[in-house]
């Protein structure tokens, strides 16, 4: 039997705060279950950090400044969505005013540019320069090099799974979990050629290729190939080798990835399963009324209808997806 074939539509997401996130080229959108049970919808345009550069066009440079956009974006739509759970209670501190009357009206984008910092120094900390202390605690027992390499590697693994493990469990990031995967099923049920839905996205997978979890699942991977054969002596190099490689790490990961979302060959099904597996701890499924934020994002910055005619070659009938609201 012939695979089914892959179908590309560009666009990509990410769960937030009741809501989900939505990207199509320069333009996104972000829904947002509102605690009044309003659906709020914003429309904005992101350009990148680089917008219009001939780098974006570099296999292997592109995904660096690619990874960038989706931590700032992501941090901005985290941010909106969050403003709508905000605890009004919540009292200004002496810290906060003098933070506020430092950067005036650019506090907010300095405050979520520190978070995020601080984020990706806690993350290089734990998921690439950790492994490696811990592994070299065992370098007066074991003198193979290659092998230590091969342990830092599965040790890394270890602690990202554990800790993706460790976080589905909390209460809060499971509904973020519920939102993922309505965001996944989304994609996949208009890249399959179904008409966009609550029906039929309910019925679509919430696993998808191009998901981020894969992607730093990828990142993981490709760590343990580059520190096996790339090696220094110094202790002290090592550590700087290992945060130096960390924009080729990314950089090959994003191709990896993105050859995973448009094609459908047995090597990238290969390469594909870890992550698609991994995606059973951070996707989970949701109801409809999440599935409904899912929509609104899409249909904000997508013409789903328009995809499904020029890639499949059929018209959605609106009288129908009328009968199918109407029978809800």
């Amino acid at each position: 039997m012939a695979k089914k074939k892959m179908n590309y539509s560009g666009i990509g997401g990410q769960a937030v705060l009741e809501g989900i996130m939505m990207k199509n080229k320069d333009q996104y959108a972000v829904a947002v279950r509102k605690p009044d049970g309003e659906i709020e919808v914003e429309v904005e345009h992101y350009h990148g950090i680089i917008h219009g550069s001939k780098l974006l066009d570099i296999p292997f440079i592109r995904g660096v400044f690619q990874f960038l956009d989706s931590l700032i974006l992501g941090m901005r739509c985290l941010n909106f969505s969050a403003s709508f759970y905000e605890d009004e209670e919540v009292k200004e501190t002496a810290a906060d005013k003098a933070f506020r009357k430092m950067f005036k009206d650019k506090a907010d984008k300095v405050f979520s540019g520190i978070v995020m910092l601080f984020s990706l120094v806690l993350a290089i900390g734990i998921f690439m320069v950790l492994p490696y202390f811990v592994t070299s605690l065992f370098e007066t027992y074991i003198r193979s090099a290659s092998f230590m390499a091969i342990i830092e590697g599965v040790l890394r693994i270890v602690i990202f799974v554990g800790y993706v493990l460790s976080i589905s469990l909390m209460k809060d990031i499971r509904r973020v979990y519920m939102y993922h995967g309505a965001e996944h099923k989304c994609i996949n049920c208009i890249e399959k050629g179904a008409p966009l839905t609550v029906k039929e996205v309910m019925r679509s997978s919430k696993q998808h290729r191009r998901c981020g979890t894969s992607f730093l699942l990828f990142v993981m991977f490709v760590s343990v190939v580059l520190f096996f054969f790339i090696r220094v002596e110094n202790p002290a190099y090592r550590i700087l080798l290992r945060v130096a490689l960390i924009p080729v790490i990314a950089g090959i990961s994003y191709e990896i990835i993105r050859l995973a979302g448009k094609s459908n060959n047995i090597l990238v099904r290969i390469i594909s399963a870890p992550g698609m597996w991994l995606q059973r701890l951070t996707t989970k499924e949701p109801d409809e009324s999440m599935v409904e934020v899912a929509i609104a994002a899409v249909e904000a910055v997508f013409d789903w209808k328009a995809y499904l005619l020029e890639t499949f070659g059929y018209e959605v009938d609106d009288s129908w997806l009328e009968e199918e609201k109407a029978d809800k």
